[in-house]
């Protein structure tokens, strides 16, 4: 739902409860799921949605999602675009290890490539970043902007560089991870942040 849309939704009243669809899948959360219920701060309701015989689409299940507290890991976490993606990933290891509330902007669907969107380098030092100069050294906790195949030519990956070499990232389709920093990564690099709170 667009930000948009959820705002005119609440101007016209109370929002009680988000109702969610699970094509042809069971109403099962997914980890997604239960990040953007906590994000929200209200129970989503959740209805599987498959097709009868006839090819028309039927009610095949419901489940109630509440807000728990829930906190997606750092490695392992599957990939939502949006909601866990490597910016998510990015805010909630600053959050989580130096205890830092970053911005977490609109991120619709292939803005890298409308031909005008620079979503990261735009917002750094409104964000507390600095660029660091090509001869600084990198220290843990240094934010890595990366190009991966961006029409609009600018970073469109992020990660968290954690010293000796790794660095923790979540690319599209995969589980976040921890990698070597280098090779592919390290050419794919256009600039790497430092925040005005670093803890070398």
């Amino acid at each position: 739902m667009h930000a948009r849309d959820y705002a005119d939704a609440e101007d016209s009243g109370d929002i009680l409860y988000i109702v969610h669809s699970h094509p042809d899948v069971p109403a099962r959360p997914s980890e997604g799921d239960r990040v953007a219920c906590e994000a929200s701060g209200l129970p989503w309701y959740i209805v599987s949605v498959i097709k009868d015989a006839h090819g028309r689409p039927q009610i095949a299940g419901d489940a109630i999602l509440e807000p728990q507290g829930y906190i997606a890991p750092l490695e392992g976490r599957s990939f939502v675009h949006g909601v866990l993606d490597c910016w998510a990933l990015c805010r909630d290891w600053y959050a989580q290890e130096w205890g830092l509330d970053l911005p977490n902007p609109d991120r619709p669907d292939n803005w890298w490539n409308d031909g005008h969107s620079d979503l990261y380098t735009s917002n750094l030092a409104d964000a507390g970043f600095r660029i660091l100069g090509p001869d600084e050294p990198m220290q843990r906790g240094d934010l890595i902007l990366m190009q991966i195949r961006s029409k609009n030519g600018v970073p469109n990956h992020a990660g968290i560089y954690l010293g000796d070499g790794l660095m923790l990232h979540h690319m599209y389709g995969r589980l976040s991870r921890k990698e070597t920093y280098g090779g592919y990564w390290r050419e794919m690099t256009r600039l790497v942040a430092r925040h005005a709170e670093a803890r070398a």
